[in-house]
């Protein structure tokens, strides 16, 4: 899904940030990105998922722990106008109902929902489909920021009464307790945390009407416009997949969606990604579902995928997820 910049660019500040204190620099954690530090000094900067989560996994195999420290420090304020109009929305449950009605301009990688259970409300992410390597961090980076999110907005802790986890639990387990302050279950059928049902109809301390209806109108007509963008984002996916043994390349992609190689360009970088990112998110999608589903073997893979080498495609798969295919596939 494409994703509002403002959500991926702070994500990867605050990655950077965060390790900035211990003396880390930034070269390690945007190691194969293609970010460069300069690059987040400027609010247009344009960041793809895919390299915010090669900056995550690089940050993760520093500190397995610290998508809950980074959903702790992810406020409101990272969502930007979208934080806006959540602020001055009247009720809590207004804000959140607002929130899911826009994923994209949230910026996150699951399927997000309220569901009653027994007369408690839980906040549940389900439906994710990114590298499986970061299937815990980003479980935990969601779960602890929209948390957070939810105190920011009532300008007080939400007393939770429960959190359950899709993964096992991890050894560092009890650092849990430092965000959900409440029972844990692991191995669950989904992520989510609980509250009581009249939390939804507390009154917000910033709730502006005038405020709040202007701000709800500028993120309708940017969903509009990100859902624009998503429909032929999706075509040039769709041509893309269906070639990736042949890459058409840029010209030819051009051709096909009855554009200049110029005009294509140009819409992909206002996408912030290119020709190159888009064959290689398609690649590595495909590579991993070849690797989970088919005992095919690599230099298969490596040639199914477009690959005139099989030592290319490893080297590729090492880049795009930090292990090697074989390793993946154990």
């Amino acid at each position: 899904m494409l994703h509002s910049h403002l959500t991926t660019l702070n994500a990867v500040s605050l990655v950077l940030s965060t390790f900035k204190a211990e003396g880390l620099p930034s070269e390690a954690l945007l190691a194969g990105s293609g970010i460069r530090a300069a690059d987040l000094s400027r609010a247009d900067t344009r960041i793809t998922t895919h390299q915010e989560m090669r900056v995550c996994a690089n940050a993760v195999a520093i500190r397995r722990e610290i998508g809950l420290e980074l959903g702790r420090r992810m406020h409101v304020s990272s969502y930007g106008m979208l934080g806006y109009a959540l602020l001055t929305s009247a009720t809590l449950g207004d804000a959140l109902r607002l929130a899911l009605r826009y994923p994209a301009l949230l910026g996150t990688l699951f399927e997000l929902s309220l569901s009653l259970e027994d007369g408690a409300v839980w906040f549940c992410a389900a439906g994710y489909r990114e590298n499986p390597q970061l299937a815990v961090f980003n479980t935990e980076l969601c779960l602890a920021s929209l948390k957070v999110i939810c105190e920011d907005l009532l300008g007080r802790p939400l007393p939770l009464l429960g959190a359950r986890f899709a993964h096992p639990a991890p050894d560092y387990h009890a650092r849990y307790a430092d965000n959900f302050d409440c029972p844990h279950a692991f191995q669950a059928p989904d992520n989510a945390f609980g509250f009581a049902l009249h939390w939804l109809d507390m009154p917000l301390p910033l709730a502006d009407a005038v405020t709040h209806q202007a701000m709800a109108e500028r993120c309708r007509k940017q969903n509009l416009e990100f859902t624009g963008r998503q429909s032929w984002l999706d075509r040039i996916r769709q041509l893309l997949a269906a070639q990736l043994h042949a890459a058409p390349g840029l010209e030819g992609l051009a051709q096909q969606m009855n554009c200049s190689p110029r005009t294509l360009r140009r819409h992909l970088q206002d996408m912030g990604c290119s020709y190159q990112m888009l064959l290689d998110d398609l690649r590595f999608e495909r590579a991993k579902l070849l690797l989970n589903e088919t005992e095919w073997p690599i230099y298969r893979i490596a040639d199914t995928l477009g690959f005139s080498e099989t030592a290319s495609f490893r080297h590729a798969f090492v880049r795009w997820s930090g292990v090697s295919p074989s390793q993946f596939r154990a």
